[in-house]
């Protein structure tokens, strides 16, 4: 029997983390967010966004006012070594790019059965840096669990580290309005066509909070 896993948990030394991150782009970014009001007092809740950069994991939980968990990626090879440890000390569901497993799957659902927050990146990783089409898990998962979405767009990740010792890095989040729950044409399971349908639905949302050049 696969184990569920707790909401919140880590709690301690996520703090630890959120109190660093915050630290680091008070110094390094100059943030503007905008829609705090679309933001839903609590879950269940998966939050999307547009995923150009490793540092936009980061950008979320620096964000978001709720104890967040990821999907991710369990190999990131765009990313430094310093993320592979934050993944790590954040404790990340686990995913094959590509793929995702049951187990994922099943970690993902006991904590937005919980009420909690789950943060995940439909287009499965970061090398552009224009919208691709979505994996289909996130709109499986959404579908799956009846959550509605909180899409995001960050718009500034992308040559972050070019502004270092010349000024604040730039950088936007824009939250947009909660959607959801995504339903099929029937009671039964959607079909292929339907999920892929659904995961447009989901991306076009996260184009709309992001420049036209990058949608």
């Amino acid at each position: 029997m696969r184990k569920q896993i707790p909401y919140p948990r880590r709690q301690f030394i996520r703090r630890i983390l959120k109190s660093g991150i915050a630290l680091a782009y008070g110094v390094l970014a100059d943030i503007k967010i905008e829609g705090r009001e679309n933001l839903p007092p609590g879950g269940p809740l998966i939050v999307v966004g547009n995923h150009f950069n490793f540092l936009d994991p980061l950008m979320f939980i620096h964000l978001l006012p709720y104890p967040l968990e990821f999907v991710g990626g369990a190999k990131m090879p765009n990313a430094p070594a310093a993320t592979h440890f934050l993944q790590r000390m954040f404790g990340v569901i686990p995913t094959a790019r590509g793929s995702v497993s049951r187990d994922t799957l099943y970690g993902a659902e006991s904590i937005l059965k919980q009420n909690g927050v789950l943060g995940i990146f439909p287009e499965g990783g970061s090398w552009a840096t224009v919208l691709r089409p979505p994996r289909p898990g996130t709109a499986f998962l959404a579908w799956k669990t009846g959550a509605r979405i909180l899409p995001i767009g960050i718009d500034g990740a992308v040559g972050f580290f070019k502004h270092l010792g010349k000024r604040r890095a730039p950088v936007t989040l824009r939250i947009g309005k909660p959607f959801g729950p995504l339903n099929g044409t029937t009671n039964s399971r959607p079909s292929r066509e339907e999920f892929d349908e659904m995961g447009h639905e989901i991306m076009r949302h996260i184009a709309e909070l992001i420049p036209p050049e990058k949608r």
